[in-house]
């Protein structure tokens, strides 16, 4: 059995510059110069079909994705419904996102910008931003120039008014052109999510860990063969200091990832990719599922674990498999934690 522990993004697309593009100032993070970038220019997508199409053309890869996902789903008309209501609850929250350019973070990006929810970024490399997310204002998202493999470069202004926070970040496990530069899984899944923990104030209501099934297993077959470089291991002490460090937090395992990464040298598979029919969730505790999981599927968990109060303090492996899920009802995500098993 092969499992995926990939959670960044792969090499990011090239553009042609043309009518559809414009140069603008990226939303600076509060202690830092804008950054100068290319970005999509973007128009607001209505309930029809057609309108939707042309508004897609001009939409960020990220966010395209997920309005494409959210016509296909059967609550689409529900959901359609709440991305025009902001309700008092996001309007307060400020969620950093760490990794928001791979391909489980550029989703939850373009989900909290679908609900309106103010969101700042945490990037080795900004201008990926513009590419995905388009042309966004400082009220509603904001862009960090950092790495949290470096403890100096987590400046304490990152963290000003954060709220919530939601960590991505990942590498390959085993050794690829991804690794260059150290970015191995030791310095990024281990002293980068010690790094980022060390560094957030204890004024944060939640932080969301992405990790992988099979962490508590890495000494046994088959997963000692994932962990022959120790990505497995390195995952779990990252979930170890966070759950020690004293702050709330839930810690998502993903199984195998399918549906992305939605970065990609082939534009026209980027566009085709949404979760199809593997929709309904498997949410279990122990670290006992054993599958695959759409990266829409955990982008959605991690943002529902923001505020559903019973995830606190606990680990899910979450799977999915085909049939209706539960989409963004909250009431249904929260039957779904409270109800996974060990």
């Amino acid at each position: 059995m092969a499992l995926i522990v990939s959670h960044m993004a792969s090499p990011p697309l090239s553009f042609t510059p043309n009518s559809h593009f414009q140069f603008v100032n990226l939303p600076k993070c509060p202690g830092q110069n804008p950054v100068f970038s290319l970005v999509l220019r973007t128009r607001t997508i209505s309930s029809s079909s057609s309108s939707s199409l042309r508004a897609e053309s001009s939409l960020g890869v990220g966010v395209r994705a997920i309005r494409e996902e959210v016509v296909q789903s059967p609550n689409s008309e529900s959901t359609l419904n709440s991305e025009t209501t902001l309700s008092s609850s996001s309007s307060s929250k400020l969620v950093l996102v760490v990794g928001g350019t791979g391909g489980v973070g550029q989703l939850v990006v373009a989900s909290l910008l679908n609900r309106n929810i103010k969101s700042r970024l945490l990037l080795r490399d900004p201008e990926k931003a513009a590419t995905l997310f388009g042309e966004q204002d400082e009220q509603t998202l904001q862009i960090c120039k950092g790495d949290t493999r470096n403890p100096e470069d987590l400046d304490p202004t990152f963290f000003e008014g954060v709220t919530h926070v939601i960590c991505c970040t990942g590498t390959t496990a085993f050794p690829s052109k991804r690794w260059d530069g150290d970015n191995t899984p030791e310095r990024v899944d281990w002293e980068g999510v010690k790094n980022l923990v060390s560094a957030l104030p204890p004024s944060v209501k939640r932080v969301v860990l992405v990790s992988s099934i099979g962490v508590t297993k890495f000494n046994e077959l088959p997963w000692s063969i994932m962990n022959l470089f120790g990505v497995l291991k390195y995952k779990k002490m990252g979930e170890d200091f966070l759950l020690n460090s004293g702050l709330p937090c839930t810690i998502i395992r993903a199984g195998r990832l399918t549906d992305g990464p939605y970065t990609s040298y082939d534009l026209n598979t980027l566009l085709k990719a949404t979760a199809g029919q593997r929709r309904a969730v498997l949410i279990g505790q122990g670290d006992k599922l054993v599958g695959e999981v759409s990266r829409l599927i955990v982008a959605e968990a991690c943002i529902q674990a923001l505020d559903i109060e019973s995830t606190e303090g606990k680990i899910y492996e979450i799977n999915s498999v085909e049939g209706e899920g539960p989409g963004d009802d909250q009431q249904k995500w929260r039957e779904l934690f409270e109800t996974a098993t060990k």
